[in-house]
C-alpha cells in the first residue's frame, strides 16, 4: 500500500466491499492508476469483513490476490470520504485531511441495515442482526448467550450462522414475510444454483434452530438490559427470554456522497437508489456508482456492476459491455427480495407514541408527528442531528412513510452538505470550513470553502 500523494487520480472507488474491489481490479487492469478509500481498516465491506476466529472469507481472498496481480493500487483504509466535490474528495485520516483529485470517481459505497422502532429496542443488548454479527467477527464475545434473531431476509440466515459459530445459542429465527412468500422465493431459487447452495449450506449450519415464518419483534423487555422479547405469530402473542436479541430488516442503500455530488436517484421501494444507465453512470458527469448503492442485490450484482463501473471509468467500453449479460442476470435475483419480503404494515405499526425513534437525541414518535416535512421536524425536535445524523432514523420514518424519501436530486444535495460524517473542530479549522459558509452549495463552491451542518 502507498501513501496518498497529490497527483491526479484516473479512477478514485470510494468502497472497498465486493463491488469497489471488483472496480479497482477492473480499472487497474488497463494500466489505470486507481486509489481506494473505505473506512474500515481492512477491505472487504460487510459481507466479507474479516472474522478474528475464522479469518479471512474465500471470496476476499481471492478479490485481493486479483487486485494485487494488476498495477498496483493506492489505499486509503481507515479513511472517512469528509466531504466532495466534482473532480475532488477531502478524506479524512489518522493524520488529518487530505484532497484527492480525480477524473472518474466510482461510488461503492454499500448499505446500512435497516432498523425499524419497537418497544425496548433502545435496551442494551437489542441491535441489529448485521451490526450483532459484525461485532461478533471483531471479537466481542458471544459464546453461550442465548440469542433470538429476528427480522426480514436472507440476512438473518447468514448473521445468525456467524453467531451460531461463534458459539451463540441461536434461540429462533423470526422471520416476518409470511410462510408463503418464503417458500416463492426458495422455489425461484434454482435459476441461481449458487443462491441455492449457499441456503442450503446456511440451513445445514442453522440444523436445529427454529425458522418461523410470519413472526415479528413486537417488544423487548428487561430492567438493565434485554431479558425477554414479545413476538407476534399466528397463534398469538409469545415471550420468549433471551441474552441477546439481533432485530434487522434488510438493507438501504448508502446515498450521502451520492447526493452531495448532485447525483440523481430513484425511489427504491421505501428509499431512494442512485440512478444509474447501463454503464454504471450516474447523472454526474465522471461519477459512476454500483452495488448496493444503486439499489439492494446481493454480492453477486455488486462484483459485476463493480467491474462494468470500473472498465468504463477507466475508459476501455468494450471490456464492460461484454459483462452486461451477467449484469442482468444477477439483477433478476435482486427483484426477487423486495417481492418477498415486503415489510408488512404490522412491524411498522409497532413503535408506540413514546417509542423513541431517534436514538441520539431521544425524540419519541409523538415528537414526530404533525411536522409539514422531515426537515420542519428535524428543526423542532432536532432528530437526525445526533451521531448518526440521521442516518438510522430517517431510514426508519421513511419506512413508516412519516417522510417519505425525495429523490430529487437537489433537494437531497441540500440534505447532504459537508462534513458527511461528525468530525474534529481541529480538522474543519484545517480544511478552511466557516459556520459562514454553511449554506453554500456544495457542488458549486470549492471543498476548501464548504461550510458544515448538523
Amino acid at each position: 500500500m502507498t501513501d496518498a500523494h497529490d497527483a491526479l487520480i484516473d479512477v478514485l472507488v470510494v468502497g472497498a466491499g465486493p463491488a469497489g474491489l471488483a472496480a479497482a481490479r477492473a480499472a487497474a487492469s488497463h494500466g489505470a492508476q486507481v486509489a481506494l478509500v473505505d473506512l474500515q481498516a481492512r477491505a472487504g465491506g460487510q459481507v466479507w469483513r474479516p472474522d478474528v476466529q475464522r479469518g479471512i472469507a474465500p471470496g476476499l481472498h481471492r478479490a485481493l490476490a486479483e487486485l494485487e496481480r494488476g498495477v498496483p493500487v493506492q489505499w486509503h483504509l481507515a479513511t472517512q470520504a469528509f466531504a466532495s466535490a466534482p473532480g475532488r474528495l477531502l478524506i479524512e485520516q489518522e493524520q488529518g485531511l487530505h484532497e484527492l483529485r480525480y477524473r472518474s470517481l466510482v461510488l461503492a459505497t454499500g448499505a446500512r441495515e435497516l432498523l425499524l422502532p419497537f418497544p425496548g429496542w433502545t435496551l442494551p443488548g437489542a441491535s441489529g442482526a448485521g451490526a450483532l454479527q459484525a461485532l461478533v467477527k471483531q471479537g466481542w464475545p458471544i459464546a453461550g448467550r442465548r440469542v433470538l434473531v429476528a427480522g426480514s431476509g436472507p440476512l438473518l440466515l447468514a448473521a445468525a450462522a456467524t453467531l451460531r459459530a461463534h458459539g451463540a445459542q441461536v434461540l429462533a429465527i423470526c422471520e416476518q414475510a409470511p410462510a408463503a412468500s418464503v417458500r416463492g422465493f426458495a422455489v425461484r431459487l434454482w435459476r441461481w444454483p449458487a443462491k441455492l447452495a449457499q441456503a442450503a449450506a446456511l440451513r445445514t449450519r442453522l440444523a436445529g434452530v427454529p425458522y418461523r415464518c410470519g413472526a415479528w419483534v413486537r417488544a423487548a423487555y428487561g430492567e438493565r438490559k434485554v431479558s425477554e422479547v414479545e413476538i407476534e405469530t399466528a397463534r398469538g402473542l409469545e415471550r420468549i427470554a433471551c441474552d441477546q436479541l439481533a432485530v434487522g430488516y434488510g438493507l438501504v442503500p448508502n446515498l450521502e456522497l451520492a447526493r452531495q455530488l448532485g447525483c440523481a436517484t430513484v425511489p427504491h421501494g421505501r428509499h431512494a437508489a442512485v440512478r444509474v444507465d447501463a454503464r454504471q453512470a450516474t447523472s454526474v458527469a465522471g461519477v459512476y456508482a454500483a452495488g448496493e448503492a444503486c439499489g439492494i442485490g446481493g454480492i453477486d450484482c455488486a462484483r459485476i456492476e463493480g467491474a462494468i463501473a470500473g472498465h468504463h471509468a477507466a475508459g476501455f467500453d468494450d471490456a464492460a459491455r461484454a459483462l452486461y449479460p451477467r449484469r442482468q442476470r444477477a439483477r433478476g435475483f435482486a427483484a426477487l427480495l423486495p417481492a418477498h419480503f415486503t415489510v408488512r404494515d404490522e412491524v411498522r405499526a409497532c413503535a408506540t407514541a413514546d417509542t423513541l425513534v431517534c436514538r441520539c437525541e431521544d425524540v419519541p414518535l409523538a415528537r414526530l408527528q404533525g411536522w409539514a416535512d422531515a426537515r420542519a421536524a428535524k428543526l423542532a425536535t432536532r432528530c437526525g442531528m445526533g451521531s448518526c445524523q440521521g442516518r438510522i432514523c430517517g431510514a426508519a420514518l421513511a419506512e413508516l412513510n412519516a417522510y417519505p424519501v425525495s429523490s430529487d436530486s437537489a433537494a437531497g444535495a441540500s440534505l447532504m452538505r459537508p462534513p458527511l460524517f461528525p468530525t474534529r473542530l481541529a480538522e474543519l479549522a484545517q480544511a478552511g470550513f466557516s459556520p459562514a459558509d454553511a449554506s453554500a452549495s456544495v457542488a458549486s463552491t470549492s471543498i476548501a470553502s464548504q461550510g458544515s451542518t448538523s
